[in-house]
């Protein structure tokens, strides 16, 4: 079959990996492609509007949209292409409902969070304030530093000869996860359960597991450039991005599914779709997991791909609803996001922890007058939804919302009644619509690995192909993806020459 059309780089989904990717090369002059296969970009942080609401798909709860340093990275990204977002700033990053009624909250201050959570433990005043500094002193490192691309040793030496501090510090941090660092300070057991879920919310893996770099990032940005959220939803991200594409000569094709990565002589040189259409380009960036990529996309697994996924698993997807409520149903003192959790002991386990969104409290523009939005999604298997009848799957998606109404009737009583609007997606959603294996939300550890050190970074084992996004190093979160976006076009740029 014949190729057509030469680019420098073809990206395979529109996600926001995948689109920070291209549009750092366009702005270097590349010639870029993306290939989306859904109506609009953004993949888990894309939108969809039903009956006057705008609903984001995934969270809500967005950092990298600081002003200072180097880790707003969704700023940075945006200004790349001369875009910009107005952000409506978020004073709690969460609030806490924990076992045994008791509740806490993450302000945007700093200290107040401090004494706040220091009121609920106060015999580990010390050991809170010592865990959390330590995490600000992860973050500083970071924050001191041009974030690209680790695999490309020119910049290595560049950033280490401009602050070696920043570089061995980080660097020593590398194989460390966030449970022994947290019990270097703190006993409490219940108190360490906390951590555990500080972690779980956005690492879907306990602190024992979640990498301590990464952790900084996230305890500490909350408070220095703080949760900010996009003026008209998060889908903006993403059209700001394709605008930003388009204007320095990157092209995007929607309703353009990739079925197979080309390879000659084992080289990665272009891209076939559904429609039998194919393109050529001299590097092919993956914005699909590593499980669609290597094995679904490629139908060869490389050893290197088979050492990973012994240490790496999909972690589960989710059962979200999408609410429209009378705004009468919110008590005026609602925070925007919370967490509910009723059983220590059943963290990880699914439909026990729920994650609770209402993005019109920052913006209103999203609902109707007089009514809110309410996302509200628990973690949960594909297993649970697979080899049911059209009937069952009705009856079970029914039910198990019932059973997260009655939870959240907890903080809003009465919020049955004052329902407007409810669409429930499970994983065979998330997997039909995003095209995700399992509809899985990305990879997680299979055991207690040394932090980020096995992470795989962009490159991979075929030549001329890379992967970007929540596969790859950093790891999971909207600025860890934009993160992999800028380290990848890095790499890619340097091996083209631009």
């Amino acid at each position: 079959m014949k190729l057509v059309q030469q680019w420098d780089a073809i990206v395979i989904g529109a996600g926001i990996g995948g689109l920070v990717a291209a549009t750092q090369l366009a702005r270097r002059g590349a010639k870029v492609l993306v290939l989306e296969k859904y109506l609009i970009p953004g993949g888990s942080a894309g939108y969809f509007e039903r009956n006057g609401y705008r609903f984001d798909v995934g969270a809500s709860m967005i950092f990298g949209f600081g002003s200072q340093g180097t880790t707003n990275l969704l700023t940075r990204a945006l200004a790349t292409v001369d875009q910009k977002l107005e952000t409506i700033p978020d004073p709690v990053q969460v609030h806490y409902h924990l076992p045994g009624g008791k509740q806490v909250r993450v302000h945007r201050d700093y200290e107040q969070f401090l004494t706040e959570l220091t009121h609920l433990f106060p015999h580990e005043k010390l050991g809170i304030r010592r865990f959390y500094d330590e995490c600000w002193r992860v973050f500083h490192y970071l924050n001191s530093i041009e974030l690209l691309s680790l695999e490309e040793p020119r910049y290595l030496l560049r950033v280490f000869v401009q602050n070696p501090g920043a570089c061995l510090g980080l660097a020593s941090y590398l194989p460390w996860n966030v449970g022994p660092i947290a019990r270097k300070y703190i006993r409490d057991p219940e108190l360490l359960k906390f951590i555990d879920l500080e972690c779980y919310i956005w690492s879907v893996v306990p602190a024992e597991q979640t990498p301590m770099i990464n952790a900084g990032m996230v305890f500490s940005d909350r408070h220095y450039g703080g949760i900010r959220y996009p003026k008209g939803g998060v889908g903006q991200i993403a059209q700001k991005l394709v605008e930003g594409l388009q204007k320095y000569g990157g092209e995007i094709r929607y309703k353009s599914r990739v079925t197979r990565i080309l390879l000659e002589r084992g080289r990665a040189v272009g891209v076939e779709l559904a429609t039998g259409q194919t393109y050529r380009a001299k590097r092919i960036i993956s914005n699909a997991t590593r499980w669609d990529t290597f094995g679904l996309l490629l139908p060869n697994i490389p050893p290197a791909e088979q050492r990973w996924r012994r240490r790496y698993q999909p972690s589960p997807s989710f059962l979200s609803l999408h609410l429209g409520v009378k705004a009468t149903a919110l008590p005026a003192t609602t925070d925007c996001h919370h967490v509910l959790l009723d059983d220590w002991r059943a963290m990880t386990d699914p439909y026990q922890t729920l994650f609770v969104s209402i993005p019109t409290l920052l913006d209103p523009d999203l609902a109707p007058p007089g009514y809110h939005i309410i996302h509200a999604f628990t973690p949960c298997w594909l297993s649970d939804w697979e080899h049911l009848s059209p009937k069952d799957y009705e009856r079970q998606k029914e039910a198990k919302a019932s059973q997260v109404i009655e939870r959240l009737e907890s903080l809003f009583p009465g919020l049955d009644h004052d329902l407007d609007y409810m669409e429930v997606g499970t994983p065979r959603t998330h997997r039909r619509f995003l095209g995700r294996m399992d509809g899985t939300y990305g990879p997680i550890p299979r055991r207690v690995l040394p932090g980020l050190l096995t992470m795989p970074f962009n490159r991979t084992s075929i030549p001329g192909l890379y992967c970007v996004g929540d596969s790859t190093f950093p790891g999971q979160g909207l600025n860890a993806v934009a993160f992999s976006g800028f380290a990848c076009a890095h790499r890619v740029a340097t091996d083209l020459g631009l």
